[in-house]
């Protein structure tokens, strides 16, 4: 299970990430962004109600992933799983989270920013390493990691949209993380999912394009 739930991760290649966004909202919003092909879906624990948001995905979608993100501690990862979340994404390198993690068969991408910090997460039981704030090194950061570390999949997340998630797949990511650029929080406040649809399209089939 651990490994089918990595798979729908990087073979999908887009992580879409749900930050602030009321429980009604955030099933629209699933709804619409798995229609567009998005197979990984992350609810940030920062968010009211984050549990109940997880809960109601995990309930109804089928054909992706539900996770929870901005783990920052144990106590939190073990919240999130045992609302549904079938992966867990960190901010920094977190060893209670990722002992949680591991403890309980949930795969986990641990934030790092620097090659000591992405060999120490990986070490230290991440499934992936999110390179984050990915924006302020680019792509070229990316391929910097990944050089001497090609055994660790990276996902870089942090201002990374359909423009530019192309990039980051050839410089060598396994998947991308992105929020506001699909799950734009106007289109939301104003009920436009058809918006958030083609948002997360854009991101889909950048990646995909990247991968031929």
């Amino acid at each position: 299970m651990r490994t089918d739930r990595l798979d729908r991760i990087t073979d999908g290649g887009v992580i879409a990430i749900l930050r602030g966004v009321e429980r009604d909202d955030a099933v629209r919003v699933a709804d619409a962004v798995v229609d567009a092909g998005v197979t990984a879906l992350e609810v940030t624990a920062d968010t009211p109600d984050a549990t109940a948001s997880i809960a109601a995905i995990a309930d109804r979608v089928d054909d992706a992933v539900v996770g929870a993100g901005t783990v920052l501690d144990a106590e939190t990862a073990r919240a999130a799983q045992l609302a549904g979340a079938e992966f867990l994404v960190t901010p920094t390198v977190n060893r209670g989270a990722i002992r949680t993690a591991n403890r309980y068969g949930t795969p986990i991408a641990v934030g790092a920013y620097t090659p000591t910090e992405a060999l120490d997460a990986f070490e230290a039981g991440a499934d992936l390493v999110k390179v984050f704030p990915a924006a302020t090194g680019g792509p070229d950061h990316v391929a910097a990691i990944g050089g001497p570390l090609g055994q660790i999949p990276l996902v870089p997340t942090g201002g990374v949209g359909a423009d530019d998630a192309g990039e980051y797949i050839d410089a060598g990511a396994a998947a991308v993380g992105v929020g506001s650029s699909i799950a734009d929080g106007e289109a939301i406040a104003a009920g436009d999912f058809d918006a958030v649809r083609s948002n997360a399209r854009a991101v889909v089939e950048a990646v995909a394009a990247a991968r031929e």
